[in-house]
């Protein structure tokens, strides 16, 4: 038996050198929950996901409206660091809250999308606290009933978690558990 064993490997090994590698796949299995899918967890995820993006291409509109205005009063007087034009800054950030919710929301490139939505949230909180500063953060009670970095962090905080989750499980394009190697020939 042992024989025959040993005589089937040398046989693959000779047979794996003749040949051009093979494809491989492995797929990892999720201990925690078996095959089954949280499918009120998935939907959960979605409508997070669609709301969240929804509220994102309403920003990238609003600066649209005013880019004159708002390149003036928030990205020149409170980003003298960026280079050129503040006007360009003010579109940069127009297209990407208008771009990256619909690739988000589709699940198309969701992890980039949500890159370029956290980097434009962490500009945004980063001007509210320049404007308005903690206002007694944590515990204060402001006169508006939210601190101006409120909402900002909140997107940003839901840009990291798709950043760093995905998209879940009802998109366009999501990630399988699958991996394909080809192993080395010898």
């Amino acid at each position: 038996m042992e024989d025959n064993s040993q005589t089937n490997q040398v046989q693959t090994a000779s047979m794996n050198r003749t040949k051009a590698p093979q494809k491989v796949e492995v797929v990892v299995a999720n201990s925690s929950s078996g095959s089954e899918v949280n499918i009120l967890g998935e939907l959960s995820i979605f409508v997070l996901r669609i709301g969240f993006c929804a509220l994102m291409i309403h920003h990238g509109l609003e600066k649209l409206q005013d880019p004159q205005g708002f390149a003036e009063f928030v990205v020149g007087k409170y980003f003298p660091f960026l280079p050129g034009d503040p006007v360009i800054w003010t579109f940069g950030a127009a297209i990407t809250q208008l771009v990256c919710p619909v690739g988000l929301a589709l699940g198309i490139f969701a992890r980039l999308s949500s890159l370029g939505l956290f980097s434009t949230m962490a500009f945004a909180v980063y001007f509210h606290l320049l404007d308005t500063g903690l206002e007694g953060f944590p515990l204060a009670v402001v006169e508006g009933h939210n601190y101006a970095f409120e909402l900002s962090f909140i997107y940003g905080a839901i840009s990291l978690y798709f950043l760093c989750a995905g998209p879940g499980r009802l998109s366009l394009f999501r990630k399988t558990n699958k991996i394909t190697y080809y192993p080395k020939s010898t």
